[in-house]
């Protein structure tokens, strides 16, 4: 029997989904037909759409037609808009449910993991260096590199590498406020990461953001596990490269004590990311992953929902699920936020999608919206948090963060994050130490052009593979790295250029 060639996600829609590429004249639904080529993943009118109508995709309103719009015709930027303003319903914690736990034939799951002395439990057993400032992030990175060089690390087969982690912020900037606070949080938060065994940060000496200001705020303690060092202070670059060798010297047999052990996976914490988006995400990786997110959930972990600007128009789909009305109105409230923002500098929420969203079949940042919310599932929100701010809650909640992948992943690893699942659609290139990253690809045909960067193919899910399988396929999958198992991007050595902590202040 031959597989269907579209599809129709909500019996409310007024668009079906092409499946494949089709030619001019294909068969929709009934006595329809398409009047041009439709790319794959892109929409097609299954009924007249007057101008100014609505557009329904999985039920819900992705934008609004420019023109009349003919049955057959291509449903894309030419004649759809996202004007038209409508309400949303929020109705604050309607379908909250009791806490999640396993089912029938469910059994616990473990994984091996390092128990760290502050209890929580790493994925990986690494050693990090971290800059304080865009002013010592050449010296950190000489360091690393004089390190690997050194084969120093050849004794040592458990300890997993050494991650340099510059980045470009920590002057010209206000010493107090939004912008400092958020840096701090994240450099804090990647300080005390569990993938970490130990950290050496690398400052200059006269930045804004001290080092000394840093250790008081959060009670740290130089030793074994974290120590520092300025390059004014130790004599300059070349005295400061010979001194963070050996501090990272020091360090390996401390880090190399560490050892795997089976520990629930109610440890895990889970980042969700979408990047490269494409019409398949919403339909096969997206809903899975959150079938896995759901998974972890009950077993007791933690599954982290970012991007603001991509759940703009699908932000009541997460208001329905807060366990409570205060944390439904969090998530607003960070949408008016994230819109005065977007207006203030000059820009628009419907800036996303991306040239290559578009292309692959995503219209709006309303459509786009809605598959980046399958990701999280169906389980209740228990917790909405800032950027890079420590998840202290179990279950799934949500983290406030841009689109931006690299971004968005900083923060929710500085919140805790120890395994990531990134869905990508049209083939993003990411990877993220000193947490793995596993790709998931939305279609066949990317995961067959770039098989040296995706770990699993969702893209058999329109050729009859169930979401619940895909699904139990990634939660096992989840497992595995989180137990050691190499990911794609680990393989390639992706990870030491994407730390993005975000930069929201003002360049002084």
């Amino acid at each position: 029997m031959d597989r269907p060639h579209i599809l129709r996600l909500n019996e409310a829609d007024n668009i079906v989904v092409a499946i494949g590429d089709l030619p001019s004249g294909s068969a929709v639904e009934g006595s329809i037909a398409t009047t041009r080529r439709i790319p794959r993943g892109h929409k097609i009118a299954a009924r007249a759409i007057p101008a100014g109508q609505p557009i329904r995709k999985f039920g819900q309103i992705i934008g609004f037609a420019s023109t009349d719009i003919a049955p057959g015709d291509w449903v894309h930027e030419q004649n759809v808009t996202m004007g038209g303003d409508f309400e949303r319903d929020y109705a604050f914690a309607s379908e909250a449910r009791p806490h999640e736990s396993l089912r029938q034939g469910e059994v616990p799951a473990h994984f091996q993991g390092f128990r760290r002395g502050d209890g929580r439990v790493g994925t990986r057993n690494y050693i990090g260096i971290l800059s304080s400032v865009n002013c010592s992030a050449t010296v950190v990175d000489y360091i690393a590199d004089q390190a690997m060089r050194s084969g120093m690390l050849d004794d040592y087969p458990d300890i997993d590498g050494i991650v340099a982690l510059p980045h470009g912020q920590g002057c010209g900037m206000a010493s107090k406020g939004e912008s400092y606070d958020l840096l701090a949080r994240t450099q804090w938060g990647y300080a005390s990461h569990p993938n970490f065994a130990a950290v050496l940060l690398v400052g200059l000496g006269c930045e804004v953001f001290q080092i000394a200001r840093l250790k008081e705020t959060y009670g740290i303690a130089e030793g074994d596990h974290f120590q520092s060092l300025t390059i004014q202070d130790t004599g300059g670059t070349r005295r400061t490269i010979d001194a963070g060798v050996e501090r990272l010297r020091d360090m390996l047999p401390v880090a190399a004590r560490a050892r795997r052990e089976a520990v629930p996976a109610s440890e895990l914490t889970l980042a969700l990311q979408c990047g490269g988006s494409d019409g398949y995400s919403s339909l096969t990786a997206n809903p899975a992953l959150g079938v896995a997110a759901d998974m972890l959930v009950r077993q007791g972990g933690t599954a982290i929902l970012s991007e603001t600007p991509e759940i703009f128009g699908a932000e009541h789909l997460l208001t329905r699920r807060a366990e409570t009305p205060e944390i439904g109105r969090k998530i607003v409230d960070l949408i008016d936020w994230w819109t005065d923002y977007t207006t203030r500098n000059g820009g628009e929420m419907n800036n996303n999608p991306s040239p290559g969203n578009k292309a692959g079949g995503l219209t709006t940042i309303l459509e786009k919206s809605l598959g980046a919310v399958a990701k999280g599932g169906t389980s209740t929100l228990r917790g909405v948090y800032r950027y890079a701010e420590r998840i202290d809650r179990k279950g799934f909640v949500y983290m406030d963060t841009p689109g931006y992948d690299p971004v968005a992943a900083t923060g929710q690893v500085a919140g805790g994050a120890n395994i990531l699942c990134f869905t990508t659609g049209r083939g993003s290139a990411y990877g993220c130490k000193p947490v793995p990253s596993i790709k998931l690809a939305t279609n066949t045909p990317l995961f067959q052009r770039m098989p040296d960067d995706m770990d699993i193919n969702c893209g058999d899910i329109v050729e009859g593979v169930s979401l619940e399988e895909k699904g139990a396929e990634i939660f096992e999958n989840i497992l595995a790295v989180a137990s050691g198992q190499k990911t794609k991007s680990e393989d390639l050595g992706y990870g030491r250029n994407e730390f993005v902590p975000w930069q929201i202040g003002a360049v002084m």
